[in-house]
C-alpha cells in the first residue's frame, strides 16, 4: 500500500481549496492588520503620545483602559472565529489562527510605520498586550513569535497529519508549552515584579531592560514542536528505500 502524499486533498485535510484558504486567510489577516494600526494611530494621537514607551501607558487623561482591553480580547475572537471557518479539522482550525494572527501581528508594525513614523528601529519598546497584565517588549521580540505562528500554522494547515510517533511524544509539546510560558513571564516579568503594588504602578511603569537570553530559550523551545512535525511530515514524504535482497544459489 503506498503512503498518502502529504499534498493529497481529503475531505478534511490539506489540498488546493486549503491552498486557496490559506491565500484568504492572509489577505483577511494584512487587511486586519492595516485596520489595527489605523486604530492605533487614532487612540495615540488623541492621547498624543504616538511612541508608546511613555508612562502611563494608557494616559488617564482618556479612560481608554477597559475599551483597549475588551478590544483586545475581541480581536483574539475574530482571528479565532477567521481560524474556525477557514479550518475542517481541529487541527486545521487551529493552523489557520496560528497563520492569521501571527500575518497580522507582523503587518501590524509594518502598517505603523508609515502611518506614524514608529517603531523607529526593531528595537523599540512598545506596549503589546494588557491582559491580564501589561506585557512590554521590543518590537522584535513579537515579531520572531509571530514568525513561528505563521510557520507552524502552515504545517498544520497544509500537510497531512503524519502518523504518530516518537515526534508527537509529551517532551516535544512540554517544550512547546514551557518555552510559551518563559516568553510570557519575559514580556510581564516587570509588571508582574510591580502589581503588587496597585493599578498606578502598572500604569507608570516603563520597562528598560529585555532579557533577551530567556527569550531566545523560549523561542527555540517553541520552535521544537516546528521542527519535530517538519521532520514527521519529510519522513512521510520518502519513498521507503528499497529492500535488497541477495540472490538464491
Amino acid at each position: 500500500m503506498n503512503m498518502p502524499s502529504p499534498f493529497t486533498p481529503t475531505e478534511d485535510g490539506p489540498g488546493p481549496g486549503s491552498r486557496a484558504r490559506w491565500g484568504v486567510v492572509v489577505v483577511f489577516a494584512i487587511a486586519m492588520a492595516y485596520l489595527e494600526s489605523a486604530t492605533v494611530l487614532y487612540l495615540r494621537t488623541l492621547g498624543n503620545r504616538i511612541d508608546p514607551h511613555q508612562a502611563p501607558a494608557l494616559p488617564s487623561a482618556i479612560d481608554f483602559g477597559l475599551t483597549e482591553i475588551i478590544r483586545e480580547a475581541a480581536t483574539m475572537v475574530m482571528l479565532a472565529t477567521v481560524g474556525w471557518l477557514a479550518g475542517r479539522n481541529f487541527r486545521a482550525r487551529f493552523g489557520f489562527f496560528l497563520i492569521a494572527f501571527g500575518v497580522w501581528d507582523i503587518f501590524y508594525y509594518v502598517f505603523l510605520k508609515p502611518l506614524t513614523g514608529w517603531p523607529r528601529s526593531l528595537l523599540d519598546w512598545d506596549v503589546l498586550f494588557l491582559i491580564p497584565l501589561p506585557w512590554w517588549g521590543p518590537v522584535l521580540a513579537p515579531m520572531c513569535i509571530a514568525f513561528l505562528m505563521v510557520v507552524y500554522g502552515t504545517l498544520l494547515s497544509q500537510f497531512e497529519p503524519p502518523p504518530s510517533g516518537a515526534g508527537s511524544n509529551w517532551r516535544v509539546w512540554l517544550a512547546g508549552l514551557s518555552g510559551m510560558v518563559l516568553a510570557l513571564y519575559v514580556f510581564m516579568a516587570d509588571a508582574l515584579r510591580v502589581v503588587g503594588q496597585g493599578r498606578q504602578a502598572l500604569e507608570n511603569l516603563l520597562p528598560t531592560h529585555f532579557n533577551w537570553t530567556l527569550f531566545l530559550l523560549a523561542l527555540a523551545l517553541m520552535a521544537v514542536p516546528i521542527l519535530a512535525t517538519s521532520r514527521r511530515i519529510w519522513g512521510q514524504r520518502q519513498p521507503p528505500a528499497p529492500i535488497c535482497e541477495l540472490p538464491s544459489p
